[in-house]
């Protein structure tokens, strides 16, 4: 007998959304059978029973499980199952958490696991956004605590029009992704890649996804009121507040300001370390206490800096609230590479490298969209433990630094030169040198320059900037800082990113920790990113390298670009690829050829592309009688010598026509492997036989010429 289990259903976007609650997964705290068309995605939420030990943070783990099944596939490889996450996943993880996390109990310490399995996927409907819809409803029905509901709504752009849930063709072709979770009341997080919005558009657009996250929370409140499980108790992880009465007492405030009041990290930290000192010392005999020091100085910090740059204005590094920390730019630090670019914020640095290669090295994507099946552009991003004064083992990128990556990779896409005026696959890595606090905005800015040094024509300038938030006890009492430093971020409530050009914003990504932004908030923070972002391009960058540069570097690979008849691509390719390998080997260039004939040759010896193309060209142009060729001899006869102008197009040299002069032997005049200039002098079409002269190849007039067919 199969389970009972309740449906709900909604419009939104045009499509019907279904929720089915108690049909499977019934052993998880929470669980929503999502059905978006024909987008099918399980979420489920689990909690452990206990808080996990030892540990002074919320352990939330959220997965995006992406099967290939879900679009009638069978994954590529030897290994015929799904492997680790792919990029795509990884980043749905985090869109996920970001909103979510801070509405979990501050003091909440249990295992929480969030689970969304895509089972299906409707090209009209995006897997990723059902993923995130389901996220919130399972946890809202679940007995985990949680101060949602929260809602997520996708808007896209096409001709200048905003779509709802665009599917996923609009959103791979259209102006915007973006990406906006609210509240009830307020927006919670927002993520987007755009082509140069105007500031005022993206907040339009953001506010109309919010409405409509509005009524989905509505909906969610229908099924929680119906089927929602009662919250369950937990152990409060908080810290007693006699303990923080007995740290004033042992550090007063003055003291904590005058130590955390410094535009050095290096130096703050070694404050902190002595003021955790004096605790460990005073709280020897109370192992509770001692144990809890941490988080409480954690605390002392927080309280700390957030009543001096909320209730005096001040911020530990002594700047403006709008002002930027000093800034350097400089291009070509690095020798024999393609471009690079260092771009030092504070203390923050990142020395970004450019490489180019041929378009046959774009990175194959194998995924649930089949709008997107390669990537051009390739930012990487690296955080190694010294850029922030720690050891650690490097065990490659972890999901920040992919997200970071992708943030820096979204910024420059929409002024990247298209394949047809720049045939490259580009990669950019940005390497982090030190770190204080948004590093992945001082990666674009990094790339920028990277790009520009290395030749790429990208078409606009592009900067980015954080700015981050101090809130109060009322929606009106905040202050929005500009370029926030890491101790502004870990204990402010923002870190509202924001990318673009001049003319626009290319990028946002926006983190928060506390309930919600009121609208003021937001377009303050988009106003202040603006401002900053064309000082830094104006002030800084311009004055390292103001535009890309006209030629490529002198390492970077050359590519030519040539159109041949498609029905001619198997004459250049040859019998198992044995014609256009002859044409690697002989040049040492490498060759590409697409479907509708455009065929990228690429090398760094100009002379090796020429004579490359040139056969290339001799294969797919007929020869013309009356015109000069050059070839090579590959056999002599006694009546002659064979000479090779191209594959499959040799011809005859008679003995006749080698000289004006008599030649009793072939080899007088030529030998194997001599490069020759002859002239076509008749082809017999229907013998398949081409007759040359090389005695006629440098006389100005023609004789003798016939055609036969």
């Amino acid at each position: 007998m199969s389970k009972e289990f309740k449906s709900y259903s909604m419009e939104i976007g045009g499509r019907t959304l279904t929720v089915d609650i108690g049909r499977v997964a019934a052993q998880a705290n929470g669980a929503a059978f999502m059905h978006y068309g024909d987008t099918t995605v399980l979420s489920t939420i689990t909690a452990s029973e206990k808080p996990r030990e030892g540990i002074d943070f919320f352990p939330l783990s959220v997965e995006y499980e992406e099967k290939l099944y879900a679009v009638g596939k069978i994954p590529g490889g030897f290994n015929k199952r799904e492997g680790k996450a792919s990029e795509n996943a990884v980043l749905t993880s985090r869109v996920i958490d970001r909103p979510m996390r801070p509405l979990f109990p501050k003091d909440y310490r249990n295992d929480v696991t969030l689970d969304n399995l895509v089972t299906s996927v409707d090209p009209e409907c995006r897997p990723e956004l059902v993923a995130m819809l389901g996220s919130a409803i399972a946890t809202a029905i679940s007995d985990v605590p949680f101060c949602g509901p929260c809602a997520m709504t996708q808007v896209g752009m096409i001709d200048g029009e905003f779509v709802i849930n665009p599917s996923q063709k609009q959103w791979a072709e259209g102006d915007l992704k973006l990406t906006v979770a609210s509240t009830s009341t307020k927006v919670i997080m927002i993520e987007a890649g755009a082509n140069e919005i105007p500031e005022a558009k993206m907040i339009e657009a953001i506010y109309k996804a919010h409405d409509v996250n509005l009524t989905i929370i509505d909906f969610i409140n229908r099924i929680v009121a119906e089927v929602g499980k009662p919250k369950h108790e937990y152990i409060s992880c908080a810290i007693p507040e006699e303990l923080f009465a007995a740290m004033k007492e042992i550090v007063p405030p003055a003291e904590m300001e005058v130590a955390v009041f410094t535009d050095e990290k290096q130096v703050r930290e070694e404050n902190i370390r002595q003021i955790r000192e004096k605790f460990e010392e005073a709280f020897a005999d109370n192992e509770e206490w001692l144990a809890l020091i941490p988080e409480a100085l954690y605390q002392y910090q927080k309280k700390t800096v957030r009543k001096m740059i909320l209730k005096d204005h001040k911020r530990p590094d002594g700047r403006a609230i709008n002002e930027i920390r000093p800034l350097a730019a400089e291009v070509d630090i690095i020798p024999r590479v393609h471009g690079s670019a260092m771009f030092t914020r504070g203390q923050t640095q990142i020395c970004n490298i450019t490489t180019l290669a041929p378009l046959s090295e774009i990175q194959k994507v194998d995924g649930l969209d089949e709008n997107v099946v390669s990537k051009r552009y390739m930012h990487h991003y690296n955080f190694p433990s010294y850029s922030v004064g720690e050891t650690k083992v490097s065990r490659g990128p972890g999901r920040r630094e992919i997200g970071h990556g992708a943030l820096a990779e979204r910024a420059l896409l929409p002024v990247l030169p298209s394949e047809e005026e720049f045939p490259y696959a580009i990669r950019t890595v940005s390497e982090t040198f030190e770190s204080n606090g948004s590093t992945s905005m001082a990666s674009t800015c990094a790339s920028c320059m990277s790009l520009m040094a290395a030749g790429v024509p990208i078409k606009k300038m592009v900067a980015g900037i954080s700015c981050g938030l101090v809130t109060g006890d009322t929606d009106d009492d905040y202050i929005v800082l500009t370029d926030i430093q890491g101790l502004e971020d870990f204990f402010g409530d923002m870190d509202f990113k924001v990318t673009g050009t001049h003319d626009g914003i290319t990028a946002i990504q926006m983190d928060i920790k506390i309930h919600g932004l009121t609208r003021p908030i937001v377009e303050e923070a988009i106003a202040r990113t603006r401002e900053a972002r064309l000082f830094i391009m104006d002030g800084v960058m311009s004055s390292a390298i103001a535009e890309p540069r006209k030629q490529l570097n002198e390492y970077a690979p050359k590519i030519v670009q040539i159109k041949i008849d498609p029905e001619k691509i198997g004459e250049v390719i040859g019998q198992r690829g044995k014609t256009i390998n002859s044409i690697i080997e002989e040049t040492g260039v490498k060759i590409d050829i697409d479907d509708d004939g455009r065929v990228s040759v690429c090398g760094v010896d100009q002379a090796c592309m020429d004579q490359a193309v040139h056969m290339i060209n001799m294969i797919v142009e007929p020869l013309e009688v009356g015109k000069n060729y050059t070839g090579k001899v590959v056999k002599i006869l006694d009546c002659g010598a064979i000479v090779s102008m191209a594959p499959n197009k040799d011809g005859l040299i008679h003995i006749s026509k080698l000289s004006d002069r008599r030649v009793d032997k072939v080899e007088d005049v030529v030998s194997v492997g001599d490069e020759v200039e002859v002239k076509v002098i008749k082809i017999d079409e229907r013998a398949g036989r081409i007759s040359l002269s090389l005695k006629d190849a440098n006389r100005k007039k023609e004789t003798d010429v016939t055609v036969e067919s």
